[in-house]
């Protein structure tokens, strides 16, 4: 197996842009005073972001991934990212193993 430069140059650089925004958001919040407002808004973002992520394909494929995905959003407003995707994954190979 051989590794492409163009190939190793753009894993790279995603690499770092995922480090550089992960350390701007850790200095950048260590600046600001949270309020409870603010903390509010952020605790909402990890669940946020897990159905933006999901939810365009479990609509474009089957029944049990749309059933998954609403169990895994439920999961997501009361449980935290791990076990609410866990719960998902698990959700959609039950589905999957009873032929939905």
């Amino acid at each position: 197996m051989t590794l492409d430069q163009n190939t190793l140059l753009a894993i790279l650089a995603m690499m770092a842009a995922t480090v550089a925004t992960r350390l701007g958001g850790l200095l950048l919040v260590n600046h600001f005073t949270l309020t409870p407002r603010l903390k509010k808004a952020l605790g909402v973002v990890p669940p946020a972001v897990l159905m933006a992520v999901v939810t365009p394909t479990a609509l474009a494929s089957g029944l049990a991934e749309t059933i998954a995905c609403a169990v895994t959003a439920v999961a997501a407003l009361r449980l935290s990212l791990l076990p609410a995707a866990t719960l998902g994954v698990a959700c959609v190979a039950l589905l999957r193993g009873i032929g939905l």
